[in-house]
């Protein structure tokens, strides 16, 4: 019978249990188990056959307490109606993951949950927290930064305002800008902008730089509608209940959508309630090129934002020890397709 008292058949295996195993000092297998340290292959290898067989698991709350880093961040996410959400999600928590980075991951449902979440983050020990939704305005973010135990607040995939957040994001002004030159040269010149919520802190610039580039360029300001999420059915209710009734020349021409959430829904709405074609009688451009975008369904003309990129630097800003700007912008690409 096994003599239970060896390690393999403790309750609990240690790392001098593995040490003892693999014949080499304790400090050498908490080395094998934390990324940044340094240990020669034979060592690493030595250290994981034994604590494979022993079934050995470090203890990562014991090891952060035992340095200035958890190596946790906290996903803050709302919106989930918004397809590409999703998307960022998947991107976001495959590199970090891949990175050494755990995610502790909060759904908030609304204002308020986004307040209590914040809070709740900073009484638990995350080396950052990463904010993707519309629900942080100003007083949420005041409220989290005065209270903050982390190193870190994180705003991605929007522009902030606030001077104690950094700000991950596509560069929207540029983005919109080549939107619009877009809509511009297809000969266009009745647009319609469909906005999404609007914030202060966690800002989007493409409502307000399309609507600068077509009053500089023709004088006149295009209509603007907007819906308080990004959702497929809310666009779709205020795109049927902004142009169904109108004479054929009182359309608009194209359908500018803020992002690819809102121009699903409007292309539903064109197609099936106003019976019109798309792009023949009314076209549609997204942001953000989401899977449905490229489907037969929508062929929809879109703008890529570089995710991979974006998340990649996130990775050297979680990293990074030093204190200075680590705001940055970045550039995406027009993707033209049939529905504009």
């Amino acid at each position: 019978m096994p003599d239970k008292k060896q390690p393999g058949f403790t309750d609990h295996v240690t790392a001098d249990d593995v040490a003892l195993a693999a014949g080499v000092s304790r400090w050498t297998v908490n080395r094998a188990f934390r990324k940044e340290a340094s240990i020669s292959p034979k060592s690493l290898k030595k250290v994981m056959a034994a604590a494979e067989s022993l079934g050995y698991v470090p203890d990562l709350r014991a090891a952060s307490l035992a340095s200035d880093r958890s190596h946790l961040v906290a996903l803050l996410i709302d919106d989930f109606a918004n397809p590409h959400k999703l998307i960022m999600m998947e991107r976001l928590t495959r590199i970090l993951r891949r990175e050494g980075w755990d995610i502790l991951l909060v759904n908030t449902l609304d204002r308020d949950d986004a307040s209590h979440a914040l809070l709740n983050a900073s009484q638990r020990r995350v080396d950052a927290v990463i904010l993707i939704g519309i629900q942080f305005d100003d007083e949420v973010l005041e409220t989290a930064l005065h209270a903050r135990r982390f190193r870190k607040l994180i705003i991605f995939a929007r522009t902030s305002r606030n001077p104690n957040t950094i700000s991950i994001a596509v560069d929207d002004i540029h983005a919109m800008k080549e939107v619009a030159n877009y809509v511009h040269g297809r000969g266009y010149r009745r647009p319609m902008f469909l906005a999404g919520p609007r914030t202060y802190s966690a800002h989007l610039l493409r409502q307000e730089t399309f609507i600068d580039y077509w009053r500089e360029h023709f004088g006149v300001e295009p209509i603007t509608v907007s819906v308080s999420a990004y959702d497929p059915a809310l666009a779709a209710d205020i795109v049927s209940e902004t142009l169904v009734g109108r004479a054929p020349e009182a359309l608009p021409d194209i359908i500018v959508c803020e992002n690819d959430a809102l121009a699903i829904g409007a292309i539903d709405v064109i197609r099936h309630k106003l019976g019109l074609r798309v792009p023949d009688d009314i076209a549609v451009t997204g942001f953000d090129d989401v899977p449905q975008a490229e489907s037969v369904n929508y062929r929809l003309t879109t703008y890529r934002q570089p995710l991979t990129e974006m998340v990649e630097y996130l990775v050297e800003v979680l990293g990074s020890s030093e204190d200075r700007d680590f705001d940055r912008l970045f550039q995406g690409k027009l993707v033209p397709r049939q529905s504009a």
